[in-house]
């Protein structure tokens, strides 16, 4: 597990905690260290990481999209070996997985996206995973796969990419459904009555058509905190929202909720209001994603 952080550093922990034998590595020592006191096995290279593993040898990536991912697999291509197994199960767009898998096979090297989700809460209920890859490539990932996810919670979405174009929309329908919440409890908020919003969270999980886990990590805010004052409204988006639109819009797709949501994002960072922190709330506690704290 090349990536130790919020995300892989429990999912490292969950696999040992399976009884498979993980192999860390991360850049930061406070990373290798709370993985170490977890049972995990470190290393402190790449280089170390690729040797202390036998052949055929699965090699798992959760560092950010972009260079960072890009610049550990040019690393790792030369000293990995036919019959390898690269995961990716960061946030890469779709299109630089199919790339990468590209780039694997002229190395002879199997390559897996993986569209990972369950945040911070991973540990305890498993993650949903959105595969892309060979079937051959998915059978012999797929004990590790099943140990990640809960019941339920694994697809072979398809060859190479598909995975990581799962993820992306699934992230372009949480803008969606975050943004649906916090404008709703706006206007409860500021509505005719004195309404207690956590009571009305609480309310919602029990029967209603809009329950979900996102309403259940809503209740757990408010109770903390029952205004959110404490937040300001400033909410970031991470790339696979602006992924989505852009898809939509590339396709001719008509996604106006998805990307007005993101839209709203942009403008989160202009105004402080109660919808924006509803959804701020909501990405720290499903996720751990950074707050801003008046």
């Amino acid at each position: 597990m090349i990536g130790l952080g919020k995300m892989g550093g429990n999912m490292a922990l969950r696999l040992h905690q399976a009884g498979h034998r993980i192999i860390g590595f991360d850049p930061g020592e406070d990373s290798r260290k709370r993985a170490q006191d977890g049972g995990i096995d470190t290393v402190a290279s790449l280089e170390a990481l690729v040797s202390a593993l036998k052949a055929p040898r699965a090699v798992w990536l959760m560092v950010p999209a972009g260079e960072a991912t890009e610049s550990t697999i040019g690393r790792l291509l030369p000293m990995l070996s036919k019959g390898d197994i690269l995961v990716d199960g960061g946030n890469s767009h779709y299109k630089d997985s199919m790339r990468q898998a590209d780039a694997c096979a002229e190395h002879g090297i199997e390559f897996i996206d993986a569209g990972t989700s369950g945040g911070v809460w991973g540990l305890q209920e498993g993650y949903c995973l959105m595969v892309g890859g060979s079937a051959e490539a998915f059978s012999r990932m797929e004990p590790i796969l099943r140990a990640l996810a809960p019941e339920g919670g694994l697809v072979h979405a398809g060859p190479c990419g598909a995975g990581h174009y799962v993820k992306m929309v699934h992230n372009g329908v949480e803008y969606g459904m975050l943004e649906a919440y916090g404008e709703g409890f706006e206007i409860l908020a500021r509505g005719p009555f004195d309404l207690h919003l956590g009571e009305i969270a609480e309310n919602w999980r029990h029967g209603s058509v809009v329950r979900s886990w996102l309403l259940d990590l809503l209740t757990q805010a408010l109770q903390k905190d029952p205004q959110l004052q404490h937040l300001r409204g400033y909410v970031d988006d991470s790339g696979e929202g602006r992924w989505t639109a852009q898809e939509a819009i590339e396709r001719g797709i008509a996604a106006p909720v998805i990307t007005l949501s993101l839209q709203q994002r942009f403008l989160s960072r202009q105004e402080d209001t109660l919808s924006n922190r509803v959804i701020a709330a909501l990405r720290n506690e499903f996720g751990g994603h950074a707050v801003k704290n008046k």
